[in-house]
């Protein structure tokens, strides 16, 4: 359900969304036209400027790029549920000091910038001899930072499911424990759906922050490409593309997986 986390929209609202949506794309066009305008004139849609990215050797070392950001972001997104949806369970709980604790994790971390996460685990913990391995400077903070969002989605997706299902559980015979598993998870699970690849979309993109601990995910490699052959507007519209088509694909993934488990109900 797309509409789990926010109300409906009326008809007035929809029409405004509709006219608001029309002007943000005339306005987006209008700057792309106005980019590439500015990139003719200044030489930089001649066919010598784009021509490296032809070879095999450049696309691999971006690819290699590509397959660490992805790395990255599936570690992350991986832990970052698992944590979620204990802390959902936390906040749920109904002994205080499982649910005070949860909620004061998701209340704080949701505040916190990830990049300053980052700083943290980069400069911070080194002095206390927490000096971790490259790849976990960067996927611990997006997991302690992502799993705030992921805890708060998962726990909307458990209210939403009728307190009826649960009492059903019940009154077959199965505990508490075996009815949260077997009847109310699943069904939280299709409904957050679409919110879970949202936010899996937006770790993706956090994964840039990688460049600031010199992980060699797609935005560092990009950079480091840049300086290298002084491409730097085709090597970035590349990246940018790049993380379009990955980014476009999940979503895509997430419809189709919302319209089969409608089908299903």
């Amino acid at each position: 359900m797309s509409t789990l986390l926010f109300d409906e929209p009326g008809p007035r609202a929809r029409r405004r969304i509709k006219i608001a949506t029309v002007l943000g794309a005339l306005a987006a066009l209008a700057l792309v036209v106005l980019a590439v305008r500015q990139f003719a004139a200044n030489g930089q849609l001649g066919a010598e400027q784009w021509a490296p990215f032809a070879t095999w050797p450049m696309w691999r070392y971006l690819l290699g790029g590509a397959w660490s950001t992805v790395l990255a972001a599936v570690v992350s997104a991986a832990l970052a549920m698992a944590l979620g949806l204990v802390l959902a369970l936390g906040r749920l709980s109904a002994r205080r000091w499982l649910r005070a604790p949860a909620a004061a994790y998701v209340e704080v971390v949701r505040t916190i910038p990830a990049l300053l996460l980052v700083y943290v685990v980069l400069f911070a913990l080194p002095k206390y001899g927490m000096d971790l391995p490259l790849f976990w400077k960067l996927a611990v903070p997006l997991t302690v930072s992502n799993a705030a969002a992921f805890a708060e989605i998962f726990r909307a997706g458990i209210l939403s499911v009728e307190r009826g299902q649960t009492e059903a559980g019940l009154a077959v015979g199965l505990t508490r424990g075996q009815t949260l598993r077997m009847i109310v998870l699943p069904q939280a699970a299709r409904r957050v759906l679409p919110s879970i690849v949202s936010q899996s979309v937006g770790l993706l993109k956090d994964t840039s922050l990688g460049f600031i601990v010199s992980y060699g995910e797609l935005f560092y490699s990009g950079k480091v490409l840049a300086a290298y052959n002084g491409l730097l507007i085709q090597t970035y519209l590349v990246i940018a593309l790049m993380y379009l088509v990955v980014n476009a694909s999940l979503s895509k993934l997430a419809r189709v997986l919302e319209r089969r488990s409608s089908a299903r109900v």
